[in-house]
C-alpha cells in the first residue's frame, strides 16, 4: 500500500475474528479506527485478546496484499508489527515470566518507530500491582512519545489514576451489558474505560467451588465496597420523610386488575392478545417516561423535547440499521406475556442474546431511542419500578431495586435530538 496512507492512520471496518464463521452469526464485527495508541480495558472474556489477534492478522494480510477478514480496510505500510501476548517462565534460562515479559518489552520499545504497530496484551500482570501499574504507565508514555500506532490492554485500572504525560493516547473498552441481573460481555469496541472484571463469574463458569466464590465476594465487599447501601435504606428514607404506605400488603391497584382481566378473559386468539399487551405497554411507556423526559429537558433549559416513539420488532425480525450505535430502552414481550425491561447501545446484539434462550426464539420487542446512555439507564429503572403498578408482570423487577440515581445534571448539549 501507498506509504502516504500512514498520515491518515489505520481504519478497518467490520473486522472479524478470523477463526469464527461470520455467516453463522457467531462473530461480532468491530470497526477499528486508529490515529494513535489505544489503552484498552474490558472484562475477562470480553474480547481484548481476540481484538489484538484479529488486528495483527488483518494487518499482516493487508500488507502482503491478501484478503483481509473485514468489510473494508485502509492499512499503512508499517515497518514493523509486534504482538506481545502472555509470557511464560523459562527455567532453562533461569528467568521468571515477569523477567521474560520485561525482556520482550525492552525489545519492543527499542525497536518501535513512528511507523510501527505495537500490540501488547495484559501488560505487567506478573508482578506486584502498584509497581507493575507504574511500569505500564511509563511504557504507555514512551510509546506515545514515539508516536506509533497500537493497543495496550490491561486490567491494571490504577493506571488511570497516574499523572501520565501522554498527549495522544485514546481510552477504549470492550463493552458489557446487564441482562437479567447478570453482567455479560458484548465483544464490542467502544470509547471509554471498563473497570468490570467478571472475575467471579469466570471462576464460577470454570467450576471453582461455590463456597470459594461466595467467600471471595464477601472479602471483596468488605474490603472495597465503600458505598454499599443497607437493606433497610428505603424504609429508613420513608421514615425520615414521613412517607408511609397505608394501602396494606393485600392492596391491588384498580388499573392493574383491569389490565390483567383484559388479557386473561380476552376471547381473541393469542396473536391478538399479544397485540393488546403491546398497546397497553406502549401507552404505559408514554405515561411513565414522557413526564420524566420533560423534567430533564426543563432542567437543561432545552427548547426541543425529543419525540418518544415506540417501535415494534416482531417475531423473527431484527432491529433496523438506525439503532446501530444509538442508546435505546427496550422491552421484550415474552410468549408467556411477561415483560423484560432493558437498555443498551447494541440493540441487535441484545435481541440476538435474548432469542438464544430456550423458548424465546419468537419473542417480540418494543423499543425507543433516547439521547444518551445515562438517560436510558434512568428511564429503564423508572419503567422497572412503575410498570408493575400498572398491571404488567416483569421478569427483572429486582434490577430496579439495585439502581439509584442522584441529582447530578444530565448534559444534553452534545446529544443528538430524536425525531
Amino acid at each position: 500500500m501507498d506509504p502516504s496512507v500512514r498520515d491518515s492512520g489505520m481504519k478497518i471496518t467490520g473486522l472479524s475474528p478470523y477463526w469464527f464463521d461470520v455467516v453463522q452469526g457467531s462473530a461480532v464485527l468491530n470497526t477499528v479506527e486508529m490515529q494513535s495508541l489505544f489503552l484498552l480495558t474490558g472484562p475477562n472474556g470480553g474480547g481484548k485478546s481476540s481484538l489484538l489477534r484479529s488486528l495483527c492478522a488483518a494487518t499482516l494480510l493487508g500488507i502482503c496484499g491478501f484478503m483481509v477478514p473485514a468489510e473494508s480496510a485502509v492499512i499503512p505500510h508499517f515497518d514493523s508489527i509486534t504482538l506481545h501476548m502472555k509470557s511464560y517462565d523459562s527455567p532453562a534460562d533461569g528467568k521468571s515470566s515477569f523477567q521474560i515479559e520485561m525482556s520482550e518489552l525492552r525489545s519492543i520499545i527499542t525497536g518501535a518507530t513512528s511507523r510501527s504497530l505495537v500490540l501488547i496484551d495484559e501488560i505487567c500482570r506478573g508482578t506486584e500491582t502498584a509497581k507493575g501499574t507504574c511500569i505500564a504507565g511509563s511504557v504507555v508514555e514512551t510509546l506515545d512519545e514515539i508516536g506509533c500506532l497500537g493497543i495496550i490492554s490491561t486490567h491494571l485500572h490504577g493506571i488511570f489514576d497516574l499523572p501520565l504525560n501522554a498527549k495522544n493516547v485514546v481510552y477504549k473498552a470492550m463493552s458489557t451489558d446487564c441482562m437479567e441481573g447478570q453482567t455479560i460481555p458484548t465483544w464490542k469496541l467502544i470509547d471509554g474505560v471498563c473497570k468490570e472484571s467478571l472475575a467471579f463469574e469466570t471462576a464460577k463458569r470454570e467450576g471453582v467451588p461455590e463456597t470459594i466464590i461466595q467467600r471471595a465476594e464477601e472479602l471483596y465487599h468488605s474490603a472495597y465496597s465503600k458505598d454499599a447501601i443497607p437493606r433497610n435504606f428505603e424504609s429508613n428514607i420513608k421514615h425520615a420523610t414521613g412517607e408511609t404506605d397505608v394501602r396494606g400488603p393485600d392492596y391491588v391497584d384498580a388499573q392493574q386488575t383491569d389490565v390483567r382481566q383484559r388479557l386473561v378473559h380476552s376471547k381473541t386468539n393469542p396473536r391478538n392478545q399479544m397485540e393488546i399487551l403491546r398497546k397497553e405497554i406502549e401507552s404505559a411507556i408514554l405515561a411513565i417516561c414522557k413526564p420524566k423526559l420533560m423534567k430533564l429537558y426543563k432542567e437543561e433549559n432545552s427548547l426541543e423535547l425529543p419525540l418518544l416513539k415506540c417501535v415494534v420488532i416482531a417475531a423473527r425480525e431484527q432491529p433496523p440499521p438506525s439503532t446501530i450505535g444509538s442508546s435505546s430502552v427496550y422491552l421484550m414481550l415474552r410468549p408467556d406475556r411477561k415483560v423484560y425491561v432493558g437498555q443498551t447501545d447494541d440493540l441487535e446484539g441484545r435481541v440476538r442474546a435474548h432469542r438464544m434462550k430456550e423458548g424465546m426464539q419468537n419473542a417480540a420487542f418494543l423499543y425507543f431511542l433516547v439521547p444518551g446512555k445515562s438517560i436510558a439507564c434512568e428511564l429503564e429503572t423508572l419503567l422497572i419500578n412503575q410498570l408493575p403498578s400498572k398491571g404488567f408482570q416483569l421478569t427483572n423487577m429486582a434490577d430496579g431495586k439495585h439502581r439509584h440515581f442522584g441529582s447530578s445534571a444530565h448534559s444534553l448539549e452534545s446529544m443528538a435530538m430524536l425525531r
